[in-house]
């Protein structure tokens, strides 16, 4: 069940994608309104110092309005305005009309401000724009002078915001280097976030999928007291549960085997005992006792099948190996089975080469492996057709290689061919545990099985047991 999974949807990715949107929302959140925050803290107090200059010099101005006139102060008092502040000043006369600009603007125009209507209207007017002279950004605040409630003009003053600017731009800059720190730091935390939830839950998984296999003999180690701890302790009293019911059913075959085995002798001990009597010419007779006969055997045949089964399953199997002459021993199973697939009208060919040896084997088992699967490849393959058993040695390994030119099998059932029980559409198999017993015989070499077939051109089995494992 191994399937590759797709990075892009991944647990951790998207663990890590949902951690770090959150951050950066929160973090660019925060530049913002720092950002913010700072402008609008000096853009105030450079609002508030020009205030405090505008109301002295006012103040200042409305000692000598009883006296004279606007116009008179300012030309005799001129470096009064000079020495107050180093701020632009200008002087707006009641209907607007410049009357002083400490840059020299064109005096007696009529100049459109916005903070100056305010002023001229009783309040106090603040407006931050590009300069005309220079084209730098300014700060200009404008209140109206008064004498007994009577608009006399606007005293207006305007500084250059393009140091502020500059500090506020370091200070932003500093803060995004910093946010983009914190973004940084928050994705390693991040990832080593995920990998706390991933890792305990990746061990589960690949505990779950050795138990797909049928090893029931794993357990999941993690042992943390939450949801993935949870699962880890189900999955384990899982696998105890159908630990136990694989013993009931194993039992119960093995029971059932050998109580069948008993009446099923009897069957066809008697049905050899009359066949071997006077039937006085009763064909039909004779042929029951024939069928009677034959379905003894291939019931008999059934229950060793599921014998061998269950003590496989119960782990009762042990080998018992010797050496053998690999040679030999391929060419007598080879001139046993030779004779059936003749009479299938098969071609039957051993090819062995000529490095084989002595070799140490369990020779009961291998030879069950064997002429289950030659038998198999007799079985589904069409007249006239080829079967071929190859073995050599490469490496450390010596190779068992039957190829047949039979139905074979599709792809689709491939991977459940060696699954117990198991059994193809077309199967001719009695139990559908033939192949389940050869791979549990081959793992208890410490070999491999290896099957491949094409639907209606045959199929080709490699067996691959280790060298060190048998060699003499």
């Amino acid at each position: 069940m191994n399937e590759k999974i797709n990075k892009n949807k991944s647990i951790r990715l998207r663990l890590v994608k949902s951690f770090m949107l959150i951050i950066i929302i929160t973090v660019l959140i925060l530049e913002i309104a720092l950002i913010s925050g700072i402008k609008k803290y000096y853009y105030n107090n450079i609002e508030d110092i020009l205030t405090n200059q505008l109301d002295f010099s006012i103040n200042y101005l409305s000692r000598y309005l009883r006296s004279t006139n606007l116009e008179d102060i300012i030309i005799d008092d001129i470096d009064l305005f000079w020495n107050q502040t180093a701020a632009q000043i200008q002087v707006f006369d009641g209907e607007g009309k410049l009357i002083l600009d400490s840059l020299g603007s064109e005096i007696n125009s009529i100049v459109e401000f916005s903070d100056v209507k305010k002023a001229l209207e009783g309040r106090k007017g603040v407006e931050t724009s590009s300069s005309n002279l220079y084209g730098e950004p300014v700060m200009s605040i404008s209140k109206a002078i008064e004498m007994d409630n009577k608009l006399i003009g606007v005293l207006r003053f305007s500084t250059s915001m393009d140091e502020t600017n500059s500090i506020i731009r370091f200070i932003s800059m500093l803060l995004i280097s910093m946010g983009f720190i914190v973004v940084l730091i928050s994705g390693f935390v991040s990832l080593f976030l995920a990998n706390s939830i991933i890792k305990p839950l990746k061990e589960v998984t690949e505990t779950a999928e050795q138990m797909a296999d049928g090893r029931m003999d794993v357990r999941s180690e993690i042992e943390l007291e939450d949801e993935i701890g949870q699962l880890s302790r189900t999955l384990n009293f899982m696998a105890d549960e159908i630990l136990k019911k694989e013993e009931i059913k194993n039992e119960f075959i093995s029971s059932i085997s050998h109580e069948l085995k008993t009446p099923l002798t009897s069957i066809k001990g008697w049905s050899i005992t009359l066949q071997s009597e006077d039937l006085g010419g009763n064909e039909i007779l004779s042929e029951g006792l024939d069928i009677i006969e034959e379905e003894s055997d291939r019931l008999t045949d059934m229950l060793e099948e599921l014998l061998d089964f269950s003590r496989f399953a119960s782990g009762g199997i042990v080998l018992r190996k010797e050496k053998i002459n690999i040679k030999k021993y391929l060419n007598k199973i080879y001139k046993q089975l030779y004779p059936r697939a003749k009479l299938n009208g098969l071609n039957f060919e051993l090819e062995l080469d000529e490095n084989l040896e002595y070799f140490i084997v369990d020779s009961d088992r291998l030879k069950q492996v064997l002429i289950n699967l030659i038998d198999n490849s007799i079985k589904f393959s069409k007249e006239k057709g080829n079967i071929k058993l190859k073995a050599y040695i490469e490496e450390n390994n010596i190779i068992f290689k039957l190829s047949d030119d039979g139905i074979g099998i599709a792809k689709d059932q491939l991977p459940y061919i060696k699954d117990r029980f198991y059994k193809g559409d077309d199967s001719k198999s009695n139990t559908g545990i033939g192949l389940s017993i050869v791979d549990e015989i081959i793992k208890l070499h410490s070999g491999e099985i290896i099957i491949e077939s094409d639907l209606g051109e045959g199929t080709v089995i490699t067996i691959i047991l280790p060298k060190g494992e048998i060699d003499l």
